[in-house]
């Protein structure tokens, strides 16, 4: 049937053109573009990547097409290259996240860069194509979030980059595959049967897979719905007694995504994504602000910050099981506590790369201050990216209670990073694996992708 929210999607999909995408779609994408090269290739460095690619290169026979971040004449299977380079970008937690929440360019842009390099050189996308495609796995990713109130909050079950990120991810390859609505249409339906991770791997190396098999898994929906591979074409509307894409989520109310006619509108438009200033969990960034904020409080008020002059650290933060960690004992549990990073901050005045090594995590001083740590969960503070906020208030022995507190941490979309500030992050996280001149150039690249006549060169 032709008046299906599944059908709606495929159009889209096959029929999106670059004048769609207005001049702030394309510098925030961009954005998004030159930050998730980052942290892939900062995350390059990390074991649970060496594991994944290890894990590739010895078990898996193929042609090897497409690059791999950080392995200068290490290529992979496309398949292969957009799982390894995927889980570069989540091995961290470093990368983009957006709102209803997601990770929406990691499971994307690997994707696309590998099948961008897996096509034959007479029929490379040029970077306005590329572009597009990028914008159209987003665009998909952010309208399958809108059909249920649960995704807004901050998730409990499924991981979204494993499932909308997956959905993203075969959308953005079959618009840059030129797929037909029909095989459109095949690849969300294929696509939907491979998603899906659990909360419960959060805090784990594990959690960084969920990106990679995003990535991986969309280009593969992709493929097959172009060698023929057939899906439910009803995969994204709500049938009573049959689940769909509804399995994910609960209050699941579809609507169809318009054709993008002249004035079509990307999401990107209205909602902007946050960047990360440092390698955590989004929710981090709340209480990080506030416990500088309260450090600086103790500065003035004693002339130093002593850890001896507090009695208690109160942290007032929304209810997440998995990101309520008192003591981590590994460095993606402490990318996931908000005791820890309240307290690294406290202690070190920042919180940065280093933060998260086993050495800075067994700190006696750290161990302390963490023990000093009573939680709060207000009745106004909700686990959702666009509401909540973080608290810190030192308790001292003189009896004085210093605060803190954030609303809005810099990076935020609401209080977007300046150009200037992305590009020292990029130069920092390109800087553990590419000389200078390379990172210059990826840059340069990036700023006039609409103009890159082979988008593989990125």
């Amino acid at each position: 049937p032709e008046d299906t929210v599944t059908s709606s999607f495929a159009r889209f999909i096959a029929a999106a053109r670059p004048q769609l995408l207005s001049q702030t779609v394309r510098q925030r994408s961009k954005r998004m573009i030159l930050d998730s090269l980052g942290v892939g290739l900062v995350g390059s460095t990390t074991r649970v990547f060496d594991i994944a690619l290890r894990y590739c290169r010895e078990l898996y026979s193929s042609v090897a097409v497409s690059s791999v971040y950080g392995k200068p004449g290490v290529k992979l299977s496309p398949t292969l290259a957009a799982f390894t380079n995927g889980v570069a970008t989540h091995s961290m937690d470093f990368d983009d996240t957006w709102h209803p929440a997601t990770h929406p360019s990691g499971a994307v842009l690997p994707a696309l860069l590998a099948a961008s390099q897996m096509l034959p050189p007479n029929t490379k996308p040029n970077g306005l194509d590329f572009l597009l495609a990028f914008n159209v796995g987003l665009e998909v990713q952010g309208r399958l979030m809108h059909f249920s109130t649960e995704a807004h909050d901050i998730p409990k079950r499924f991981h979204p980059p494993s499932v909308v990120g997956t959905l993203g991810s075969a959308a953005a390859t079959a618009k840059l595959l030129s797929l037909s609505c029909a095989q459109c249409c095949h690849a969300l339906g294929i696509a939907a049967s491979l998603a899906g991770a659990p909360m419960a791997n959060a805090a784990t190396q594990a959690k960084p897979l969920h990106v990679g098999n995003a990535a991986r898994l969309g280009l593969e929906a992709a493929l097959l719905a172009a060698r023929g591979m057939e899906a439910n074409p009803l995969i994204l509307d709500d049938i009573p007694g049959c689940s769909g894409f509804s399995a994910f989520y609960s209050l699941y109310q579809p609507q169809p995504l318009p054709a993008p006619g002249q004035h079509h509108q990307f999401l990107l438009e209205k909602q902007d994504v946050a960047f990360k200033r440092f390698p955590a969990h989004l929710g981090m960034h709340w209480v990080v602000d506030a416990a500088l904020s309260v450090r600086n409080l103790l500065i003035n008020y004693a002339g130093s910050f002593s850890p001896s002059l507090i009695r208690s650290i109160l942290l007032k933060i929304p209810v997440s099981k998995y990101i309520n960690r008192p003591f981590p004992s590994s460095e993606h549990q402490a990318r996931h506590s908000f005791q820890f990073n309240a307290c690294a901050a406290l202690l070190d005045g920042e919180v940065g790369l280093g933060s998260f090594s086993e050495s800075s995590i067994q700190r006696q001083e750290l161990r302390e201050l963490l023990g000093k740590v009573v939680v709060e969960h207000p009745e106004d503070n909700v686990a959702n990216f666009d509401k909540m906020y973080g608290e810190v208030a030192l308790l001292l022995h003189t009896g004085d209670v210093l605060t803190g507190k954030c609303d809005t941490f810099y990076g935020h979309w609401r209080k977007p990073l300046s150009k200037e500030s992305l590009l020292k992050k990029f130069r920092s996280n390109a800087s553990h694996v590419l000389p200078e001149e390379k990172i210059e150039a990826i840059i340069t690249l990036v700023d006039n992708l609409e103009t890159l006549s082979d988008s593989s060169q990125l």
